[in-house]
């Protein structure tokens, strides 16, 4: 019940706002649980946790000269967080850059008991299911004590409790992602994330420097909406975009025409 509970307040979003409207109704488990957007908040890049092999490192360790995609997930999650992984991995697929080279995967698990060999399962899985060279330099699974995970839960804004009687945490879903100097720049909620919005947040997290031309004129067109998490058409500047093209259309018209006329009049 919990469970079913917990995927459907994922797939309504997540909101803070969703999570507090229905409180009074909800069971005691999934009170409180919310994932609310803290749009340029500084992840704690001091935060101390321990990588699938058993290292300790720290956040910031995997920023700096990237974007990255930040994914909250305890590994024996029975299947919220699989979802959210799955959903990830499938969204990436489809997006053109690699992980390791123009991004980063992070994902933490966010229950204190678990362990790095949880985490190595973890990562050998998704690095096979993401199929792509170099993936394993791209993806990075990490477990971490109880007070550096709530520096990164509470930096994201999100909020999950745990039902002792079910041994499950009851949370809601989506991933972050991050400039390369590990500022919040985008939240894509749910399970299911559009490749072209990933893709989108992923340039702008990069602030350009990944992506191409038609990268820049889709974000010129489309605009991100904090109360979705999705990318929409921003109708003024796609007008904008139409008339500029159109004109050029003319004016490619009309040369065409000129030359077709004095190529006519010199033959003649």
């Amino acid at each position: 019940m919990v469970a079913g509970l917990a995927l459907l307040l994922a797939l309504t979003g997540g909101s803070g706002a969703f999570a507090q409207v229905q409180d009074n109704t909800l069971p005691a488990a999934l009170r409180g649980v919310a994932f609310e957007q803290r749009l340029g908040a500084d992840l704690p890049l001091d935060a101390e946790f321990t990588d699938s092999t058993g290292q300790t490192v720290h956040l910031g360790d995997f920023f700096g000269s990237r974007p990255v995609v930040v994914v909250l997930a305890y590994y024996e999650c029975p299947m919220l967080c699989t979802l959210v992984l799955n959903g990830t991995v499938a969204s990436l697929r489809a997006v053109e850059f690699d992980a390791g080279d123009a991004f980063d995967v992070v994902v933490v698990s966010f229950d204190a008991r678990e362990t790095p060999a949880l985490a190595a399962t973890k990562k050998a899985n998704y690095v096979k299911s993401y199929g792509r060279d170099g993936a394993a330099d791209g993806w990075h699974f990490l477990t971490g004590d109880e007070g550096n995970i709530k520096r990164l839960t509470e930096a994201l804004g999100f909020r999950y409790t745990y039902d002792e009687e079910r041994n499950e945490f009851a949370h809601s879903a989506g991933i972050v992602l991050a400039t390369p100097q590990g500022v919040v720049s985008r939240y894509f909620y749910g399970i299911d994330f559009p490749p072209r919005d990933l893709r989108l947040g992923l340039v702008e997290a990069a602030d350009s420097k990944i992506g191409t031309i038609a990268d820049q004129v889709l974000l010129f067109c489309f605009h991100y909406d904090p109360a979705t998490g999705r990318y929409s058409v921003a109708t003024l500047n796609a007008v904008r975009v139409g008339g500029v093209l159109t004109v050029a259309a003319l004016l490619t018209f009309m040369l065409t025409a000129l030359r077709r006329e004095r190529l006519q009049a010199r033959q003649a």
